[in-house]
């Protein structure tokens, strides 16, 4: 691949790849307002607590509706309840992980 005289897009019209060495020269450049907006690295422990209270939440009420109602009914509503813990746990895992994908993106140490 190629560059145009004036850094623009490639012979085969795709925008030119940049190296190493251009992250880490923009990032020597001052702070600006766009750095400031960047996210907060994650936060494991939030994370963790936000879980567990979900998941005690529709626990405990799942459980109650289930021995409520009982008989079969009660018994399609233990399945729901499962699944939803496991969409629950799902949905935390993959926020986290989104986290910690920004956070590298702006440069955050990996712990």
């Amino acid at each position: 691949m190629t560059l145009d005289s004036d850094g623009g897009h490639t012979d085969d019209g795709r925008p030119p790849v940049r190296d190493a060495d251009a992250a880490e020269q923009s990032t020597n450049q001052p702070t600006t307002e766009q750095d400031t907006s960047a996210p907060s690295p994650p936060r494991l422990g939030s994370r963790i607590l936000v879980t567990w209270i979900e998941l005690t939440v529709v626990g405990i009420t799942g459980g109650i509706l289930g021995a409520s109602v009982g008989g079969p009914p009660g018994f399609v509503i233990y399945l729901a309840t499962t699944l939803l813990t496991v969409a629950i746990i799902f949905h935390n895992v993959n926020e986290l992980v989104k986290a910690w994908l920004r956070a590298e993106q702006h440069g955050w140490p990996s712990e």
